[in-house]
């Protein structure tokens, strides 16, 4: 089976990260391809991978898959031993329900504050929105580490898709300077220690692509 996963610039694609983190915990190996965002071909040149001109992308074989979240269920079918998804059924159904709650909402935070691993500017005054949806977050993360976290530092035990999901947002807190509390800090310290988290970071640092408007906010 060939395997090719089409993203974006680590720096700024923070859909790009989801599937990609969640194979490597699933340790199933593929090819990656990146294709720079935001420039006068990226489209076109997505369009050849992907049918709806974005990444991220799966190609399998012949069959290509086009979502990220679609992209972390297949990865968790594949390698069911990584337990993706926690085992507990209940557990389970709450950990799809804030991946798919991420993959939706917070409008508010995407949009004051866009995925950019490298900047090193001042926080940002957040718009009401974008607070209300930190807030949001951070309840989340509190929750799952309580009801579920089985005493460790992710949100259900050991690292699943819901940690995949959430992981953009690990970095744009720490890249805009989010004020959180503790135990919000402590899970972001837990998921940037994670060896693929830190390969993607140091990888994001040694883009050449800039966009101007992203690196000054």
């Amino acid at each position: 089976m060939s395997l090719t996963l089409f993203i974006g610039n680590k720096n700024y694609s923070s859909w790009s990260l989801r599937p990609w983190l969640a194979l490597k915990l699933a340790r199933i190996p593929f090819e990656e391809v990146l294709i720079p965002l935001y420039q006068a071909a990226s489209r076109q040149d997505i369009l050849r991978h992907s049918p709806t001109g974005k990444v991220p992308a799966l190609k399998i074989d012949d069959t290509v898959i086009w979502d990220s979240l679609a992209i972390c269920e297949w990865a968790a079918e594949q390698a069911p031993d990584a337990q993706l998804w926690p085992l507990d059924p209940l557990a389970r159904a709450v950990a799809r329900s804030v991946s798919a709650e991420m993959h939706s909402g917070f409008v508010g935070l995407r949009s004051a504050l866009p995925m950019n691993i490298r900047r090193a500017t001042p926080p940002r005054n957040l718009t009401p929105a974008a607070q209300e949806d930190i807030n949001r977050v951070t309840a989340l993360w509190r929750d799952c580490r309580k009801r579920f976290g089985l005493g460790g530092p992710f949100l259900f035990g050991n690292p699943t898709i819901a940690d995949a999901m959430f992981a953009p947002v690990v970095t744009r807190f720490t890249s805009y300077l989010v004020d959180v509390d503790d135990d919000s800090r402590a899970y972001m310290a837990a998921v940037l220690a994670l060896p693929p988290m830190v390969e993607w970071i140091e990888a994001g640092k040694r883009e050449p692509w800039i966009i101007e408007d992203s690196e000054a906010a």
